[in-house]
């Protein structure tokens, strides 16, 4: 069966504008977590966010156009273009691919929630202006896989256009499902792009009233504490991430830059409760994932570090915890562990895009990302958690995780290229 290679990478997020900022800014433990700007959350019981900072649309979309998608599609469109540019298949005068690739090249979206902010925005207005006010790019700008849609228009892509939309997490199932497609010979290129941006009244309100979320309002970078004893619950970012995934041997073939081969992912559900994770449907993705790996590879898969969904909750880390410690008979086998949301925040549905990013990344460079705010571990979080300081270390293979509301797990496996 066909080999699945990582070609090209994008993302933007509350501490950067690009992979290699991002990745530095992360290794370096800065938290990109602050007071809420995108509108006024005085009144509400959180009041802090992972929102990324001084962006501009315009940057990335024609003026014009920039009124006709939320702003979850603008950021996709950005980290979209990094990704397609780092993979040699855009410029910077020139975005669409040729056209002799363009019906093999596909692109796979994902989003937890898609446009909130602008179906907030138009439900005010149809409730207090009447509905002939509503505007008329209201549907097509929030609809998740109009992400998709901006996006493969901007980049020719004609292939196969899906999306994702399992919460938290989406974006690994879009890039597992790029792995499908591509290995089933659906397509030869696929783009996956996670995009999120639900940091509004109804989206922090919404989280706030689950108790979902923390309160640190006056200490917000250290209010993402993934594994601490004194976590209170998950910080809302915002963001993109972009992956270029290939056929190996056209990769090969155009002298393309190869990040990593994925070689396994697994899924599952936990049919059990619509928010409370149980330990069993990660472990079974865990599982799954490293099933694959050994089958496609033909070798026992060691996995060196592993990028956690850990989102600081307090149930969600020990749950993650526990299941992996059971994945590997015993805590003292485990590789080390990290969360980089205590750096960006939980970006709900483009978590696993970006996550992803930052563990191809860790893989290529020999060093593994903190977690930050670990001052007092959790008695129940056993694992090695790089707690602080980011660590050099040699890796081969490496895992990341992600799992959402319904009870949705995902995982996926990457391994270097020899």
């Amino acid at each position: 069966m066909k080999r699945v290679v990582i070609t090209g990478l994008g993302t933007i997020n509350s501490v950067g504008h690009s992979v290699e900022e991002s990745f530095k800014a992360v290794v370096a433990g800065e938290c990109g977590i602050d007071k809420i700007t995108l509108f006024d959350a005085s009144e509400y019981p959180v009041q802090i966010a992972g929102e990324v900072k001084d962006f501009d649309p315009t940057t990335v979309m024609d003026k014009k156009e920039v009124k006709k998608a939320d702003r979850f599609i603008q950021l996709g469109i950005k980290a979209a273009k990094e990704a397609m540019i780092d993979a040699g298949f855009a410029s910077e005068e020139n975005k669409r691919v040729d056209d002799s690739i363009a019906e093999r090249f596909g692109l796979i979206s994902a989003s937890g929630i898609g446009g909130l902010s602008t179906i907030e925005k138009n439900s005010i207005v149809c409730e207090n202006r009447g509905p002939k006010r509503i505007s008329p790019f209201f549907i097509p700008s929030s609809l998740v896989n109009m992400l998709g849609g901006f996006i493969s228009i901007e980049h020719g892509l004609k292939g196969p256009s899906l999306s994702h939309v399992t919460a938290c997490a989406a974006s690994t199932h879009a890039l597992n499902d790029a792995v499908k497609t591509i290995k089933v010979n659906g397509a030869d290129k696929i783009l996956v792009v996670g995009a999120e941006s639900a940091v509004c009244g109804a989206g922090v309100g919404g989280f706030a009233s689950m108790k979902a979320l923390s309160t640190r309002n006056d200490d917000p970078k250290k209010a993402s504490r993934p594994f601490d004893k004194d976590r209170d619950g998950f910080v809302m970012g915002e963001g993109a991430g972009a992956l270029v995934v290939e056929e190996y041997e056209a990769a090969v073939a155009r002298g393309a830059k190869i990040y990593c081969e994925i070689i396994g992912f697994g899924e599952s559900g936990d049919a059990n409760h619509i928010t409370s994770p149980v330990m069993d449907g990660p472990l079974r993705s865990m599982k799954a994932a490293l099933a694959m790996a050994k089958a496609s590879t033909g070798e026992e898969i060691k996995i060196d570090y592993i990028n956690t969904h850990g989102t600081s909750t307090p149930v969600g880390d020990v749950n993650e915890s526990k299941a992996i410690a059971q994945l590997f008979d015993g805590e003292e086998n485990c590789p080390p562990v990290t969360s980089t949301k205590g750096q960006i925040g939980h970006c709900l549905g483009a978590a696993g895009a970006i996550e992803a990013i930052f563990a191809i990344k860790a893989l290529n460079e020999g060093i593994i990302p903190p977690t930050i705010n670990i001052e007092n571990q959790d008695e129940e979080c056993k694992l090695d958690y790089v707690p602080g300081t980011a660590r050099e270390a040699e890796l081969q293979t490496v895992m990341s995780n992600n799992f959402g509301f319904g009870g949705t797990n995902g995982t996926v496996i990457f391994k270097k290229v020899k």
